[in-house]
């Protein structure tokens, strides 16, 4: 079981979103996502995010908040647990990352932008200052979202 972290750094009206762009045989190539990456041996959730954000924003994360556990049942993919977080503050300078181009994107315009489907779903939810930790389970076939619970609950698509 893949165990990773993403983080969606807010700003106001705005989240710090990458457009993958940058990495041969990627399967999120040409999506906009938040930041985040695989847990090493040893790493807890918060431990990876704050890793993973340093490494691929130079952000130094101060303040986070984690939202929920998102997981994903695929036929082509391996099995994945997604430690979601939200971000509200950090220090440092903004530098280039290596796996595509950081924007500042406004959150009135996030879903007009290639995202995952199921990305949609969770977006909505962290979008929510009242939402509750959840666990979510998105199911894909190939690329198409094909099934979805929120809390153990099945959820239209």
């Amino acid at each position: 079981m893949k165990q990773t972290t993403l983080c969606y750094l807010d700003r106001g009206d705005q989240y710090l979103m990458l457009h993958r762009v940058k990495k041969q045989n990627d399967a999120s190539h040409d999506k906009w996502i938040g930041v985040g990456g695989k847990c090493e041996a040893d790493e807890s959730p918060d431990e990876c995010m704050l890793r993973e954000v340093f490494e691929e924003t130079g952000l130094i994360v101060t303040s986070w908040h984690y939202r929920g556990i998102v997981t994903f049942i695929s036929n082509i993919w391996p099995c994945e647990y997604m430690h979601l977080f939200t971000a509200d503050k950090w220090n440092g300078r903004e530098t280039d990352c290596d796996e595509g181009d950081l924007q500042w994107v406004d959150k009135r315009e996030l879903f007009n932008l290639t995202l995952w489907s199921g990305d949609r779903i969770f977006l909505r939810l962290i979008m929510n200052p009242d939402q509750p930790f959840f666990s979510l389970k998105l199911v894909y076939h190939d690329d198409d979202l094909i099934s979805v619970k929120l809390d153990g609950k099945p959820l239209a698509i």
